[in-house]
């Protein structure tokens, strides 16, 4: 077995830190300055300084971008665009991997993509994320309704200031039928629109609830039998 073989063996993750892959290579009597041993080689790939990757070679699979957004710089969560894509709240891929973080806005062009993080209060940061577990990863991302509040209030392009202003901005700018929108879940998102306390956002969950309470009348109407929408009761 070589010696980076052996250093993929003693670590359950693809993802190391500097002080990580340090310990691991002082194994065998490598000091700190030999990391670039292993990155000349393309055996281990930086995603930014003090974060790595192991090569293709020694990668049990893919490395997932939703835990490098988490990493690369915090604290933060997917959300935004990438996580209403990740949620099929909007039909695209999204390519760049969208955060929010209590820090300032950033910007990081990595080996595996562009990672965009938009900075918010921590109050607006601490309501809404949730732990998702993919392939035996975990990482922290915006649940649908907190996505959706985040893109809402983040989008300096829509003012918001009527009611009958989200009807264009949802289905047409995050090109969405309309009943699409009657399924969030109303405690989630309550809760993100009390973190966010913007009049903006308490429209946009004015407009939502205007949109289930007339989706429940036409629901249980006799004609609306053939049609399936979503939470119907």
């Amino acid at each position: 077995m070589n010696e980076m073989a052996a250093l993929r063996q003693m670590t359950k993750s693809a993802v190391v830190d500097y002080q990580q892959l340090s310990g691991l290579l002082s194994r065998y009597g490598k000091s700190r300055d030999k990391v670039q041993r292993p990155l000349a080689s393309e055996n281990i790939v930086r995603v930014k300084k003090g974060l790595y990757v192991f090569g293709d070679l020694h990668r049990r699979a893919p490395v997932g971008r939703e835990l490098l957004a988490n990493l690369i710089y915090g604290p933060s969560y997917v959300s935004l665009d990438y996580a209403l894509s990740y949620h099929g709240l909007t039909p695209e891929r999204v390519e760049a991997v969208t955060s929010i973080t209590t820090g300032r806005s950033r910007k990081f062009q990595t080996p595996f993509g562009v990672f965009f993080y938009r900075g918010a209060s921590e109050k607006r940061y601490a309501t809404g994320a949730v732990i998702e577990h993919v392939h035996g990863v975990s990482f922290l991302i915006a649940s649908p309704e907190k996505s959706l509040v985040d893109k809402v209030w983040a989008d300096k392009r829509f003012s918001g200031t009527r009611l009958s202003d989200f009807g264009p901005c949802l289905t047409e700018d995050l090109r969405r039928e309309r009943y699409d929108l009657l399924s969030p879940d109303a405690t989630r998102l309550a809760g993100s629109g009390k973190a966010y306390d913007s009049p903006k956002i308490r429209l946009l969950l004015r407009y939502l609830s205007s949109l289930r309470e007339n989706s429940d009348a036409w629901c249980n109407s006799r004609h609306a039998q053939p049609i399936r929408l979503p939470d119907c009761r």
